[in-house]
């Protein structure tokens, strides 16, 4: 039980800094109905202590249909959420674990509806409950989104609008809150769960919630019309390659070859746009990583999702308030190389980082994979080559291109369509020089051919028809070969065949 907030010993009357409860009899207790005031909205507020009278009820006409949120609603919650806060304290809430929390808090909040005289449905007062107990010991309105699995982003723009990705497409939603403070206070929440802030003196923060979801927060005075949240979230269960046969992003003779590719301990470089599964995809690579490798993954919030029992997970760390402290990507990885790693994993090259990941791929650390932002393999081998230009580096272009060269075998290009689907369009290898011209070529492509009623995008995935890739010794030594052979054969044929 809660004591009180004046610091006193524990009281047996969790509501002692509210006047005595007054029980609705049980008559009025199951015959709760909806408030009126029009269709659908909520009566306000009434004390009979203080001389106000009870709200005038109306039938429900469907007790199983959702509860129109009105701003009513907002004002009756914002009263009883108040009151909640001046009866318990949460010191002592801190102190107990998740569960018991809840249930005393929903015993509490059924206290202040009696107190308060405000008549709801069940259903109504189930829903109040459990936005209640959201707000004091999760992520309130997020909640309810958090639980759906079928979401991938979450996009709070400030305290009234919210909009989710579903399937592709992004929708607008009714979730709101409160008011700017309790936006803000939720993303304090999240942001402390790893040791992170953000405020006015430090306004932007990448984040991460528990299951590796990954969170942006941008506040004011940089976000002009409130906190501005972004949560990119991962599915429960991890997508692997089969998966994403079944959802057309790649053929099964595309899956096999990306297979061959993790197996042989091929350097992978995985390109794509914002949203096109470049870090699905990674987490499907690495399932074929062997048991018995050592991996070190850095990343700037740690969302990766491997499977084996040899990980170690390195995470960026941002300057404090001084402007000191400050661990970046290319610190983690040079650090990498002290740590006996025989695959990195890179979450996302961004910056000078690159230099060194290009460094451990061509230094004994084969099968090392990245990620990074690019809309064709040939615009991402030029994005490697201007990060290192970028970093201070003053190495000819030549020196540079047969780095890249010697470091990265293939290329996965992953794209999200018009239409919302994920589709990996290119497998590319890297095939060497000729004169300061990396040459790639393409064993598998994705072709749009067309677009149904429905607007939904059709196309194949096409062998190029190259019988014997670059890394074929490679995957000879591993006793891929014929598996190898068999599978670009079959993706010629089905190519071929539509």
């Amino acid at each position: 039980m809660f004591g009180k907030r004046s610091g006193d010993s524990p009281s047996k009357d969790v509501l002692a800094p509210l006047a005595p409860p007054v029980r609705a009899d049980a008559g009025t207790m199951q015959g709760r109905q909806v408030f009126a005031g029009g269709q659908g909205q909520r009566g306000a507020l009434a004390n009979p202590a203080a001389g106000g009278s009870a709200p005038v009820l109306a039938p429900r006409s469907d007790a199983s249909s959702p509860v129109r949120r009105s701003d009513n609603y907002y004002d009756i919650k914002t009263t009883i959420f108040n009151a909640l806060i001046d009866a318990i304290d949460l010191t002592q809430l801190s102190q107990i674990d998740r569960q018991a929390a809840r249930e005393e808090i929903r015993d509490i909040v059924s206290e202040i509806i009696t107190l308060k005289d405000v008549v709801m449905s069940v259903p109504e007062q189930e829903e109040l409950l459990e936005d209640i107990c959201n707000d004091v010991l999760g992520f309130g309105p997020l909640e309810p989104l958090l639980a759906r699995d079928d979401i991938s982003d979450i996009m709070v723009n400030g305290s009234g609008t919210t909009f989710i990705e579903v399937a592709g497409k992004v929708l607008k939603t009714g979730v709101r809150f409160r008011d700017n403070t309790q936006l803000l206070n939720i993303c304090q929440r999240i942001v402390s769960q790893i040791g992170r802030r953000v405020d006015e003196a430090s306004p932007i923060c990448d984040a991460r919630l528990l299951d590796g979801s990954r969170v942006n927060v941008i506040v004011p005075p940089l976000a002009i019309d409130g906190p501005a949240l972004t949560i990119r979230k991962f599915k429960k269960d991890r997508l692997k390659l089969p998966d994403l046969v079944r959802f057309g992003s790649i053929t099964s003779e595309g899956a096999t070859l990306l297979e061959i590719i993790g197996r042989v301990r091929c350097n992978v470089l995985i390109s794509g746009g914002t949203g096109s599964g470049k870090t699905t995809l990674l987490n499907c690579l690495t399932a074929y990583i062997e048991n018995d490798e050592r991996i070190i993954t850095c990343e700037d919030a740690a969302e990766l999702q491997l499977q084996q029992p040899h990980v170690v997970r390195l995470e960026t760390r941002p300057p404090n308030l001084e402007g000191e402290g400050e661990i970046t990507m290319r610190e983690l990885v040079k650090n990498c190389l002290r740590m006996r790693p025989e695959r990195i994993i890179v979450g996302e090259v961004r910056g000078p980082e690159a230099f060194d990941l290009l460094q451990a791929m061509n230094t004994g650390h084969d099968g090392s994979m990245g990620t990074l932002h690019a809309n064709s393999p040939r615009e991402a081998l030029s994005r490697i080559e201007s990060m290192i230009t970028m970093g201070g580096f003053s190495l000819p272009s030549k020196t540079i291109k047969e780095m890249v060269c010697g470091s990265i075998d293939v290329i996965v290009q992953a794209a999200r369509l018009r239409d919302g689907s994920r589709r990996i369009t290119h497998i590319t290898e890297v095939v060497g020089m000729e004169g300061d011209v990396i040459i790639t070529q393409d064993l598998l492509v994705y072709e749009i051919t067309g677009e149904d009623v429905n607007g939904k995008v059709i196309g194949r995935h096409r062998g190029t028809g190259i019988a014997r890739p670059h890394f074929w010794e490679r995957a000879r030594y591993f006793g891929e070969d014929r598996r190898l052979s068999e599978t670009l054969e079959m993706a010629e044929v089905r190519g071929e065949g539509g």
